[in-house]
């Protein structure tokens, strides 16, 4: 038999100059995808942790909040931001700023995000229906980042019958950018329904020069693999599956090890209700360490509380507490009641896991479908979108 460690590598990824052990990505969620937890699931396995959303405008004005969010720990050797905006000078200002002052090593631009103040004012997923603007945004992004590696994440488009996906795939590859994520949906159907990962695998056919990545319903380490094996894709964007999951990342690292021959089937993450008890410790600990105060940490991690514990049997009452936790000793308190040695619960604890909401007509501004191009009209419309939203 020949030897694995001497013919067979574990899949990375290589986004510009930058090499990741793993070829996953997670993907930036607001009030989610904070320092703390970075720093956690980093702590489970290799990876590119990207930052919250941090929106352009805020960010070149220096506000409290903009400047606190693009932290990072010393930890963190790549530090990955996600950037918001709409007007081309504006994004190459922020983008600028972060590498002129050492303050990123890469730079992700949000064309995803579906909630209606966003897409209302022609942002986020709508914002690639103008072609133009969206080919501006990123070449100024790119030559403000100088050589910092720049990314694009964004949906198929607004609906079905305006999809913009493999014309916007190419723009980005032509502008400049070190990679393309796709997250297979529409912004008319928000999380709901199945992802469409046939057109991510057209993306993948279509863009040959620089990676391309799935996004959508990736919820273990075997979607993972199954994604990469039917779309051909060069890695995985992993967003509400690691919803109360920090472990999912040490899953998709072995599951991608396991196809590569470096491990034996089986041999996968499965944690136990003292595992998962252990995590939710660490999460506040990192939290405190974030906020620097113990009060809004315990805040903070309530709304965790029922991720953490989907699947496992944990009662009403004690899911209540928990969820109105108020200390630390509290919570060693409360995590003290469960029985740690509880196993895995299988299938009770996997699939989706945050709000899918449901299909529904985007909220776009007045004619908007009515041109590819920005015309005065929607120039005044798009200037009013840089407000700080979830991403998609």
């Amino acid at each position: 038999m020949t030897s694995v460690t001497e013919t067979v590598q574990m899949p990375g990824l290589d986004i510009g100059p930058i090499h990741v052990d793993a070829p996953v990505v997670l993907a930036p969620m607001a009030g989610i995808t904070n320092t703390a937890f970075r720093r956690l699931c980093r702590e489970y396995g290799a990876g590119l942790y990207v930052s919250e959303m941090i929106t352009s405008r805020a960010l070149v004005e220096r506000t409290p909040a903009s400047m606190r969010l693009i932290k990072h720990h010393e930890s963190e050797t790549v530090r990955s931001i996600q950037l918001y905006g709409v007007d081309p000078k504006v994004v190459g200002e922020a983008a600028r700023m972060l590498s002129a002052e050492g303050l990123a090593d890469h730079i992700d631009l949000n064309f995803g995000c579906p909630v209606p103040k966003v897409t209302r004012k022609g942002g986020g997923a709508a914002l690639p229906w103008k072609s133009d603007l969206f080919r501006d945004i990123i070449e100024a992004t790119v030559a403000g980042a100088g050589p910092l590696p720049v990314t694009v994440k964004m949906r198929k488009g607004i609906d079905p019958d305006h999809l913009t996906y493999l014309e916007s795939g190419r723009i980005a590859a032509g502008a400049g950018a070190a990679s393309i994520a796709l997250h297979g949906r529409t912004a008319s159907e928000f999380y709901s329904g199945q992802a469409d990962w046939d057109a991510i695998a057209r993306l993948r056919e279509t863009i040959t020069d620089v990676p391309v990545l799935g996004n959508g319903d990736i919820w273990s380490g075997d979607d993972a693999v199954r994604m990469v094996e039917q779309t051909g894709v060069d890695g995985v964007v992993v967003g509400r599956g690691c919803l109360g999951r920090p472990w999912l990342f040490a899953d998709l690292n072995a599951a991608f090890r396991e196809k590569a021959g470096l491990q034996e089937p089986g041999e996968r993450v499965r944690p136990s209700l003292g595992d998962v008890a252990a995590a939710i410790r660490r999460h506040t600990e990192l939290l405190v360490e974030f906020f620097d105060s113990e009060e809004r940490a315990c805040r903070d991690i309530r709304k965790h509380v029922a991720w953490y514990f989907k699947g496992y049997p944990v009662g009403s009452d004690l899911r209540a507490r928990m969820a109105l936790v108020e200390s630390l000793q509290q919570m060693d308190d409360l995590l003290g009641e469960l029985d740690w040695s509880s196993p895995y619960p299988g299938d009770a604890a996997e699939g989706q896991r945050g709000r899918a909401g449901s299909p529904k007509r985007p909220a776009l501004p007045d004619r908007w479908l009515e041109s590819r191009t920005l015309d005065d009209a929607s120039r005044a419309t798009v200037a009013e979108a840089e407000i700080d939203a979830s991403g998609g």
